[in-house]
């Protein structure tokens, strides 16, 4: 008896864990309130200000000569797919969420950016 009761709560265990992972992982991520530290190339938040990179009316971010000439060049670099709605999301416009190792993510708007915080 005593051992069927241990393999049930270690079960219960793990599907709490396994239920709750998504939403500590989505909790993680942190608003990027000043996204010229971001490296739009990179998409690395580096914790300090950044090569500005104006390309049209928008201002973009590198940490480099090679980022600028990427921005400056490769349309690619400069729009990201939004991880909650699919759609494409101009950099420079985004709102941004940082992992906790630097990563960045781009949001349309601030409702897909909580959409994504609520998984």
């Amino acid at each position: 008896m005593l051992k069927s009761k241990k393999k049930y709560s270690a079960i219960l265990i793990l599907c709490l864990l396994i239920a709750t992972a998504g939403t500590v992982l989505a909790e993680q991520l942190r608003r990027v309130t000043d996204i010229s530290h971001v490296c739009m190339v990179n998409n690395e938040d580096m914790g300090k200000p950044q090569i500005p990179v104006k390309v049209g009316d928008q201002t973009y971010y590198g940490c480099c000569k090679m980022c600028i000439g990427t921005l400056n060049n490769d349309r690619k670099a400069r729009f990201a797919v939004d991880p909650v709605s699919g759609k494409e999301v101009d950099k420079a416009k985004a709102v941004i969420g940082a992992k906790p190792n630097g990563e960045v993510l781009y949001f349309e708007n601030e409702k897909t950016f909580q959409s994504f915080q609520a998984r």
